[in-house]
């Protein structure tokens, strides 16, 4: 590479990073554990900007904050401060340190956002597939933000991405029922085991228990994969029991994809899934 190729790579560089700040592995809790860390990527002299608070999937036993594919620089370019947060994860501690992890690290970005140019009341929750279910309990059941002196009301809208797990009981038997009448052995750390093979906390774990009128629940836009068979059931399920509730929802079902495609083809300009929660965004921050 010649001098002037490297000098024009070394704007190239300068300019971007200019053009955003990105702090990583901040910490979350005090004491902290190696997981309760979280990214914040912020555009250059933000100020006052929406949240976008991210949780990433994995079966709750893997995943990690860095797996965000181009949704940060998708985010900030659209005016937003992105946040990925990790979480200790299952069979080290149980589900409700999963949750209770998500509602410090909501905390945490309440009380220190503005720092980054973000508006700690104007947050909009995210997540795929695990990070879905968790995304949708924590926008629902307010005991675990009541518990870090927080309400449903800093949060503007809640998008959870093919989740198949806001109804447990539900999976649970349609995923054992399957295996049966096929003659398949049952899953050996399946949704029972996960969510502590106790039918109350299958229930207490599933968004559709808790949904209520009048408690401040966001608005929602569930997105899912339309050709799965059981992410577009809980879509609709989750969906249902908010409209009961007169809490405005939006359903897509994206064609033509898969279940992790859904999630990494998010921010591209010509993704279905992307405009759907860009128009949801645009709706919901201007409120």
């Amino acid at each position: 590479m010649n001098c002037a190729s490297l000098f024009v790579a070394a704007v190239a560089l300068l300019s971007e990073a200019q053009a955003q700040n990105i702090k990583r592995n901040i910490p979350y809790a005090n004491p902290a554990h190696e997981r309760q860390v979280l990214d914040v990527y912020s555009p250059h002299n933000a100020k006052d900007l929406p949240v976008v608070f991210w949780i990433h999937g994995g079966g709750w036993q893997t995943g990690d904050k860095s797996d965000v594919q181009i949704k940060p620089k998708v985010f900030m370019d659209k005016g937003f401060v992105f946040v990925s947060t990790n979480y200790r994860l299952l069979p080290s501690v149980d589900m409700a340190t999963l949750v209770r992890d998500i509602a410090k690290s909501i905390r945490w970005v309440h009380d220190h956002i503005a720092e980054y140019g973000g508006d700690p009341t104007r947050l909009f929750i995210m997540g795929h597939s695990a990070g879905a279910q968790l995304a949708a309990l924590i926008c629902i059941d307010d005991r675990y933000l009541k518990a870090e002196g927080l309400s449903l009301a800093l949060l503007k809208g809640c998008v959870p991405v093919d989740g198949d797990t806001y109804d447990i009981p539900a999976i649970i038997e349609t995923a054992e029922t399957r295996r049966r009448v096929h003659g398949l052995p049952q899953a050996k750390f399946g949704h029972r085991e996960k969510f502590g093979n106790d039918p109350a906390k299958h229930r207490d774990f599933s968004a559709v228990t808790h949904v209520a009128k009048d408690k401040g629940i966001p608005p929602f836009l569930i997105l899912h994969v339309a050709e799965h068979p059981d992410t577009s059931a809980q879509a609709q399920r989750l969906a249902n029991a908010l409209k009961e509730a007169g809490v405005p929802v939006q359903v897509f079902g994206a064609r033509e994809t898969t279940h992790n495609k859904i999630n990494a083809n998010l921010g591209l300009p010509d993704d279905p899934a992307t405009k759907a929660l860009f128009e949801f965004l645009e709706k919901e921050r201007k409120k």
